[in-house]
């Protein structure tokens, strides 16, 4: 009796005490990387002016800022080229990337055939390619569109195929038992077990896409109109206009978090019901 009437007490304390570590825990994930990057941008600022460091050399944060939304017109507009870019080639790269995934996985003749050419895209440097591309094919956009394709591809095959490879043996052996055929083994078992390795691949290539888009513009030295971020950052790096320099770095890394976020919530909202990265821990 007095060991139940002991206990009790305590293990309140402790359930209270887990409850408390925890909404701080919540609320600490946002409070302390806004407070890092406040602190960033206010040394950044005290840094230009203990050093009395000129624009055209590295601009105040408030110049930046203002820089962004005085030049908002031209800048989004090459935003949305970029974005053109990277949003077609992530979709043509899922497209490709889980097609030939599952064809890996019903040949083993296709997946010895071809996957030597995906590792070799992967390792050889875009900016090498690149220039070969702008030679062979006429229209820049399509140019812009497959150096990005190349970049954001084997994530998403790599991953697909890792996952379509995983699925339970035990499983396996159940669908031979009820003697399923290779299109079934596919929908009801490997495709489910693929999914996480899938999104885990979205969430690389989304970046990755930015990044082939970005660098094929840089490549491509395209100017006028239908020009996007990277020629905007040649641009005011040529003419020594470094607030705007600045101004679309921001814009592209941004643009990369919000694509992070972007898959990282597709990624959740898939999972979050039956799969042991997205369940919540109490």
């Amino acid at each position: 009796m007095c060991e139940g009437r002991g206990t009790g007490p305590l293990f309140d304390a402790d359930e209270e005490r887990r409850a408390r570590r925890k909404r701080i825990e919540e609320v600490a994930k946002y409070i302390v990387p806004l407070a890092i990057l406040a602190l960033a941008i206010w040394y950044w600022d005290r840094l230009v002016v203990w050093n009395d460091i000129e624009p055209y050399i590295l601009p105040r944060p408030g110049l930046v800022l203002s820089t962004l939304i005085k030049d908002w017109g031209t800048l989004s507009q090459s935003l949305l080229i970029t974005l053109q870019i990277t949003g077609m080639a992530l979709a043509v790269a899922v497209i490709g990337g889980v097609g030939l995934a599952v064809l890996f996985s019903l040949s083993r003749f296709a997946e010895m055939s071809f996957s030597p050419f995906a590792v070799i895209l992967q390792v050889t440097p875009i900016v090498s390619i690149a220039p070969l591309i702008f030679i062979y094919i006429e229209s820049r956009m399509i140019g812009l569109l497959l150096c990005a394709w190349i970049v954001a591809f084997f994530p998403i095959l790599a991953n697909t195929t890792l996952g379509l490879k995983s699925a339970d043996h035990n499983l396996q052996d159940l669908m031979t038992i009820y003697k399923a055929n290779r299109w079934q083994r596919l929908r009801y078992l490997q495709l489910p077990s693929a999914l996480p390795y899938f999104l885990g691949g979205l969430k690389i290539a989304g970046g990755l896409a930015l990044i082939g888009a970005v660098v094929a513009e840089y490549v491509a030295g395209t100017g006028g109109i239908g020009t996007g971020l990277a020629f905007r950052i040649l641009e005011a790096g040529y003419r020594l206009q470094i607030p705007r320099m600045f101004a679309a770095l921001i814009l592209i890394a941004v643009t990369g978090v919000v694509i992070y976020a972007t898959t990282s919530l597709i990624s959740h909202l898939a999972l979050r019901k039956w799969h042991e990265s997205a369940l919540k821990r109490e």
